[in-house]
Order: C-alpha cells, then sequence, then structure tokens
C-alpha cells in the first residue's frame, strides 16, 4: 500500500465514522463556519473546564475532506487546553497552505488531510473545521 492509499484510508475512515457527533451536555463555546464557494457547513461546540477541552462536538454538512476533517479535529483537540488547540489549528492550517514541512510536526491523522494540497480547491473544505475553531478561540479570547 502506498502512502496516498494509507491517507485516502484515514479520511475515508473518518468520513464513514466521523467523531465527535454526539450532542454535549453542556456547550461553553460555539461557532458556525461556512464554505460558500462549495457549501460545506460546520457547526463547533466545546465543553470547557478551567480551560482544557473536555468535550467537541462537530456537526455539518460537507464533502469528505470537510467531514473527515471535523472529525480528526474532534479527536485531536479533546483534553488539550485551549491554547494547546489554537496552536494545532494554526499548524494545520500552515500545513495545508504549504507554510510548515512535512515532518517539521508531529500531526497523527492531520497528515492524511495534507494530500489536498495537490487540490487546491480542497483546501478550503479541509480548513473549515480548524479556521471555525480559531475563531470560536478568538471569539472567547474577547470575551475574556
Amino acid at each position: 500500500m502506498n502512502l496516498d492509499d494509507l491517507y485516502r484510508d484515514v479520511v475515508m475512515d473518518h468520513y464513514k465514522n466521523p467523531r465527535g457527533r454526539e450532542p454535549l451536555e453542556r456547550v461553553d463555546i460555539h461557532a458556525e463556519g461556512a464554505n460558500p464557494s462549495c457549501g460545506d457547513e460546520v457547526g463547533l461546540d466545546l465543553q470547557v473546564e478551567e480551560g482544557r477541552i473536555l468535550k467537541v462536538g462537530v456537526r455539518g454538512r460537507g464533502c469528505a475532506v470537510s467531514t473527515a476533517s471535523g472529525s480528526i479535529l474532534a479527536e485531536m483537540v479533546e483534553g488539550l487546553t485551549l491554547e494547546e488547540a489554537g496552536r494545532v489549528a494554526r499548524r494545520m492550517k500552515g500545513a495545508l497552505k504549504g507554510e510548515v514541512r512535512p515532518g517539521e510536526i508531529d500531526m497523527g491523522d492531520l497528515e492524511a488531510l495534507t494530500g489536498v494540497r495537490k487540490f487546491p480547491v480542497r483546501i478550503k473544505c479541509a480548513l473549515l473545521p480548524w479556521v471555525t475553531l480559531l475563531e470560536a478561540l478568538l471569539e472567547k479570547e474577547k470575551e475574556t
């Protein structure tokens, strides 16, 4: 199996079995995002306690790339502090825009999404959940 097939398998697993779909008992941070060029939409909910993300909820409708990206986000940021989640989101943006070299950071399943760089129109799909997270964190920061 080559690397492209492995990445495709990871993306399809997250698309077919998205993580973070369960409703949260309590929503402390909420944000909505949309990609008007393709119609993808995402709603992001975070349950936070003492600056740490306890639970993540990601809903929406979109393509396989957008859905998989939201699922990966749900897995990756749960348990992180808000600051750490922001760092992961900024790294993701950098990786998709080609600003971070492969191997420079350990991205786990996020690495599978970097293959969309070959298809520039899909970059916005992969970034949508992450940009929504960054917007949510920025709004939260303004509140404090």
